[in-house]
């Protein structure tokens, strides 16, 4: 058998700090608005401390590729981990059996870790609640894991439904998580920082003058039904269907 599937990649190419740390506060929303919609992780993926977690979850990625219900590889990441990283863990989306409790995930705050990500289920809510680095995964159960490996650490791996590569900048959210290639980071910041400017200008023209901007709802949605404009009936439905 090749080494294939156990290995422990040592170097990882991170992105700039001073770039890393551009992206928050920017809402994970408006940068993968800004990507074409296409690099935010499912909606399965949730945090699980959202009342005293970071309201802005950002850093570069060490990956963990791991068998179901294994976290040998997980243990192995946590120990190479620098502060700022995330650990993502491609768990196989396996739920029968936790990838790490209080104990680990509690030492990856300890090392100033921006977060953990992890495909498949975690253990010890009631502490992971109280911890203020976010904790996002796709369930939870009391189950343990095993510890024999194989696995692979930093290399390209699937998490909830976006491929992530080592290096990639994460941003997270209490909407969820988006994924920005390294090498497009400086592009894609600049556009989402642009993007949250124009909404929250939008926002200070509903509070400060509620009829113009009602005016341009209108017009906005006028112009996006053109060539697909519906049928405006005068009626109303029970008139027609008698229901």
């Amino acid at each position: 058998m090749s080494e294939i599937g156990n290995r422990v990649f040592m170097n990882v190419n991170r992105p700039a700090p001073e770039l890393v740390e551009k992206f928050r506060g920017i809402p994970s929303s408006n940068i993968n608005d800004e990507m074409n919609r296409l690099f935010c992780m499912h909606s399965y993926m949730r945090l699980l401390n959202p009342e005293s977690a970071n309201p802005s979850m950002v850093g570069t990625a060490i990956t963990v590729k791991a068998p179901i219900g294994d976290n040998l590889f997980f243990h192995q990441a946590l120990d190479m981990a620098q502060p700022g990283d995330i650990i993502v863990v491609d768990g196989a989306t396996g739920n029968n059996r936790s990838l790490a409790g209080e104990i680990m995930i509690r030492f990856a705050q300890k090392k100033g870790l921006a977060g953990i990500v992890v495909d498949g289920c975690l253990r010890d809510l009631d502490g992971i609640q109280n911890l203020t680095m976010p904790v996002y995964a796709a369930g939870v159960t009391p189950q343990g894991p095993w510890k024999f490996g194989p696995g692979e650490v930093n290399v390209p791996i699937a998490c909830g439904g976006q491929v992530v590569f080592p290096g990639d900048i994460l941003v997270g959210d209490r909407d969820g998580i988006v994924v920005v290639r390294r090498q497009d980071a400086a592009k894609v910041v600049e556009i989402a920082i642009s993007k949250k400017a124009s909404e929250d200008k939008t926002f200070e023209l509903m509070e400060s003058d509620l009829p113009a901007y009602e005016k341009r709802h209108i017009a906005t949605t006028a112009k996006r039904f053109q060539g697909r404009e519906p049928v405006y009936v005068d009626s109303g439905y029970a008139d027609i269907y008698g229901c």
